[in-house]
């Protein structure tokens, strides 16, 4: 069984981690790169750097930051936010990011996920998807949760892995900076549907919901903001927590 991985995701708007509550009212959170380095002094398996507002700014995301951020660190992480070619993933690598993640460029284009993944291996493509419960339906949502889309949230993960992407970041808009829970029914249905990683994000606020997002779904990564950058739930604590209840992490 592949061991379940602790993932701080850091929400980066101008140089500064912020958090906020269904991706709306956003307040600091604190330096990237102190938090960064406390995060992997404190057990991180990895890290996820989001910079949010790029797709909606429409410029590219901030290659010296991540230069500045693998300097720093020894653990993967991955980056996201405002990334549509070849080229821009090509600059992120080799400025040190592990990893990519891409959302609504993939949304309009999928096969820009085949290209991405054919050149530069799936294992560094993540396919990351904001979804909410619209009426009725699971709908994935693009630039940075402004503009639903008529895409099935289930449907879509599954292209997006028969396309090629090694990874799906599942974020739940609904639960997102809530802290009452992982959303468990979209992360259940997400992680039974595609053969590929899927790392649920949005809702944490305990030890209980990483526990529960484990044990009632497949998901392989558990990912959350601001329960670290406020202290409210230490890392090593939850490793602790989860060994004690038999889930498996590294």
């Amino acid at each position: 069984m592949l061991k379940k991985r602790i993932i701080p995701c850091l929400d980066i708007k101008d140089g500064t981690t912020v958090k906020g509550i269904n991706f709306e009212g956003l307040r600091n959170a604190g330096d990237p790169i102190e938090l960064a380095v406390k995060y992997e002094q404190e057990g991180a398996d990895e890290l996820v750097f989001l910079d949010i507002t790029a797709t909606i700014e429409d410029r590219k995301t901030f290659a010296g930051l991540v230069k500045d951020i693998a300097r720093n660190l020894s653990i993967p992480f991955t980056v996201g936010g405002g990334i549509s070619t070849a080229e821009d993933v090509r600059r992120l690598l080799e400025a040190g990011a592990d990893k990519i993640s891409i959302n609504s460029s993939a949304v309009k284009n999928p096969q820009l996920i085949y290209k991405l993944a054919k050149e530069f291996g799936s294992q560094c493509i993540v396919v990351a998807i904001d979804t909410r419960f619209t009426d009725g339906s699971d709908l994935v949502y693009i630039r940075g949760g402004k503009l639903a889309t008529s895409l099935n949230t289930v449907e879509w993960a599954k292209e997006a892995a028969s396309l090629g992407a090694g990874e799906i970041l599942l974020t739940s808009m609904d639960g997102d900076g809530t802290k009452s829970g992982f959303d468990l029914r979209i992360t259940k249905l997400v992680s039974e549907a595609v053969n590929i990683p899927v790392i649920a994000s949005g809702g944490a606020g305990s030890v209980t919901d990483f526990i529960k997002v484990f044990d009632e779904t497949k998901a392989t990564g558990a990912l959350a903001a601001s329960i670290f950058h406020f202290n409210e739930v230490p890392i090593q604590e939850l490793k602790k927590q989860l060994k004690i209840q038999k889930i498996p992490v590294r």
